[in-house]
């Protein structure tokens, strides 16, 4: 194996309370927002860069309005679809009312505020409804499921996140007889309509999971806008370093990763119910080893996966990774794949099982998960390919693929002799 390193954007937001300030500003809400009015932000259950500094960035700033913000779970049916578990997940994140600065309601109670063209009711969340104005916090990424002008964001985040597991629920099985981004556009045009949006903050994260940008968007800016960042974000987005792979390993999945556990975008595995998107990345199989702890259980994805070990298959939460897989309507993401006592015997069948290739002439590569990217371990018979591309860096190798005493790889992808960290 080679370790290697794959050279992404490096643009990002130096001081997060200080962009963060700079585009509410813009925004001239002084002009809006009176003395003492409740304002509700929207927490997410992703694993967003800087969420919490971002989150007490806003508050901050409109506690300085005289405003009296709070935070609420916007999020789904994620966290097991119940207001507890909604509240954990957020702590995960650091998300909580102390850093903050702010309360945190959490219910799963929902207010119909109003149709799409299809005829779908459309829901947000109770506390959200009674309170002044809602801000909308999200990052934008390509979404896992489909592909459109908008996908995951805040207009997502208004349309899905905002109705929580009622909403969640029926939207997904309407993207069965729909478009999903034309619900996701549909749905979020009726927010913007029917609910006192006072503005959105857009964050696009670079290849290094950074955050590499901070846009404050008023409510009439926020469709065409987010367009243009999605854009940016696909731009921006990282990749595994070869498209024709034999054997991908990943280390972790988890919904702190993605909100499939494991990023099609990235693998280019896009089971669904609703059809599956082109992707230039070809995975013959795919082993993933463990669970993030952050994921408090909910293994989403692992259906995608051909190979898991045993390890992971013992700390899924059921209930919690059913609620989330039936709300999507993404049965299939449930599937528990062939899983093994030990990281060996699952390469060993990995191997064996893509064609007549010998195991050391295989396309093997191994990642920490489909967020981090930036190194990577790759088979030797990658060598001729790495040094035709720019962007790609032997750091270390090659070495033998070693297994402890257990049969396991070390747990520690990058070693420690890597080098300085671009971000350090």
């Amino acid at each position: 194996m080679y370790r290697i390193r794959q050279t992404f954007d490096q643009t990002s937001v130096k001081d997060i309370a200080e962009v963060v300030r700079d585009e509410l500003t813009k925004l001239s809400l002084q002009k809006i927002i009176k003395s003492a009015d409740r304002i509700a932000i929207t927490a997410g259950s992703r694993g967003v860069c800087n969420i919490a500094l971002i989150l007490k960035g806003i508050v901050d700033y409109l506690k300085t309005l005289g405003a009296r913000p709070f935070l609420f779970p916007a999020m789904g049916s994620h966290g097991g679809a119940t207001a507890e578990g909604q509240l954990s997940l957020l702590k995960h994140y650091q998300v909580t009312e102390e850093f903050i600065g702010a309360s945190i309601l959490s219910s799963m109670d929902v207010v119909e505020i109003g149709t799409t063209e299809q005829g779908l009711p459309i829901f947000i969340d109770q506390y959200a409804f009674q309170a002044d104005h809602i801000v909308v916090v999200n990052r934008i990424k390509p979404h896992t499921k489909f592909k459109g002008p908008v996908e995951s964001g805040l207009m997502k985040m208004m349309a899905i996140g905002m109705g929580k597991q009622k909403g969640a629920d029926l939207y997904h099985k309407a993207a069965i007889e729909h478009p999903f981004s034309e619900i996701i556009l549909d749905g979020a045009r009726v927010v913007l309509k029917n609910a006192s949006i006072i503005f959105g903050l857009g964050i696009v994260e670079n290849g290094y999971d950074r955050t590499a940008k901070i846009v404050g968007l008023k409510p009439g800016e926020i469709e065409q806008k987010e367009k243009d960042l999605l854009s940016l974000a696909k731009q921006m987005m990282p990749k595994l370093p070869f498209n024709e792979i034999d054997l991908l390993i990943v280390d972790e999945m988890g919904k702190d990763i993605s909100g499939v556990g494991i990023d099609p975008n990235v693998t280019g595995r896009n089971r669904d119910i609703t059809g599956t998107f082109p992707h230039p990345t070809h995975v013959r199989r795919l082993f993933v080893r463990d669970l993030t702890p952050s994921s408090n259980g909910n293994a989403i994805g692992i259906g995608l996966a051909d190979l898991a070990t045993k390890r992971l298959v013992e700390k899924i939460n059921y209930p919690a990774t059913y609620m989330n897989c039936i709300t999507a309507i993404s049965l299939e993401k449930a599937s528990i794949p062939m899983y093994f006592e030990t990281d060996q015997e699952a390469i060993r069948v990995g191997l064996g099982s893509t064609g007549l290739t010998p195991p050391e002439k295989s396309r093997v590569v191994r990642i920490k998960n489909t967020l981090q990217l930036d190194e990577v371990e790759v088979s030797e018979i990658y060598r001729e390919e790495i040094e035709k591309k720019s962007d790609l860096e032997i750091l270390e190798g090659p070495y033998p693929m070693v297994f402890d005493s257990s049969g396991n790889l070390p747990n520690q992808l990058i070693h420690q002799t890597r080098k300085k960290d671009p971000f350090d």
